[in-house]
């Protein structure tokens, strides 16, 4: 009996170190650099949405019935599908955890606007079949001005409004939402944690490029700015505690600062052209790559 009692009570004993011991293992699975993850994300992100204007070129409208999807909306839908479920797994990797409601309705969020993108990016693809020119405005475009009845230019700029602005809102801030999230659980008390490995350096470029095509073609400046901002007053709260970047939240921050670099060489370059100009008169001038390749290089065809 007392032979019993004493087996228990070293069994009781051993429980907290296994169970340290598994923390400990959870933790440091969670700190390593999770190459699997964020090299599917930047796969998919050149594949399905980078490449899907390329698909696009490569497969034109007039392969396909005008009154169908084409190659790139088959690619827009898969985007759709993959990219929200990679986010959860990254979400799921995070040491950080937050109510599950906030992240279900990011997620729901962010493919209610992908899709509305994908119907008003689908039809406004269709309609530079017909003519429609992106570095103009919907009423400066020719076909729309000889539309009858002229009311009807009021429907496709209520097209234009859901497609880039309420459908890149719904979309863009989610996503970064989530992202921001998954940094603010990236930081370690351990040196060797916060060294970026060999993959991670490989992934840089072709993640930060994918970030400059995200952000001048969806127009989300403010959007990214913003998150940026966040993440290096985060950085310095986080300093203050004694705590530094992991790989992973070294490797998202150093993927933005390219991003913003590429960014500003985009705005230099195009600076005094003054059709894009036009189109974009606000204070922040960063045209979209797909206006300035139906400007400047679709005419070369």
């Amino acid at each position: 009996m007392q032979s019993s009692v004493r087996r228990r009570q070293l069994q009781s004993a051993g429980s907290p170190a296994r169970f340290g011991a598994a923390q400990s293992n959870d933790e440091s699975r969670n700190n390593r650099f999770h190459l699997d993850l964020w090299f599917y994300f930047t796969l998919q992100n050149w594949l399905l949405d980078f490449g899907r204007p390329i698909v696009m070129i490569i497969l034109p409208l007039d392969w396909f019935p005008l009154n169908k999807p084409s190659a790139g909306d088959y690619f827009h839908m898969a985007y759709n599908i993959i990219t929200p479920l990679l986010l959860l797994k990254l979400i799921e990797r995070s040491p950080k955890t937050l109510p599950n409601s906030v992240v279900y309705i990011s997620i729901m969020t962010f493919v209610m606007g992908a899709s509305i993108h994908l119907v008003g990016d689908s039809v406004n693809h269709r309609l530079i079949f017909s003519g429609y020119q992106l570095h103009l405005s919907v009423r400066d475009n020719p076909i729309m001005q000889n539309l009858q009845p002229p009311t009807l230019v009021d429907s496709f700029e209520l097209l234009y409004y859901y497609d880039e602005y309420l459908g890149h809102s719904m979309w863009y801030i989610p996503f970064f939402l989530i992202l921001f999230i998954y940094f603010s659980g990236c930081f370690t008390t351990l040196k060797r944690e916060s060294e970026m490995p060999l993959s991670a350096w490989s992934l840089l470029l072709p993640s930060s490029i994918y970030y400059w095509y995200l952000v001048t073609e969806g127009q989300i400046f403010i959007i990214f700015i913003f998150t940026f901002f966040a993440m290096l007053a985060l950085i310095m709260h986080q300093k203050r505690k004694g705590l530094r970047l992991d790989s992973n939240g070294l490797f998202l921050l150093l993927s933005f600062s390219v991003t913003l670099f590429l960014i500003a060489v985009w705005i230099v370059w195009l600076w005094n052209d003054k059709i894009l100009r036009k189109k974009y008169p606000g204070v922040i001038y960063i045209p979209e790559p797909w206006a300035f390749y139906t400007l400047h290089i679709n005419s070369l065809h």
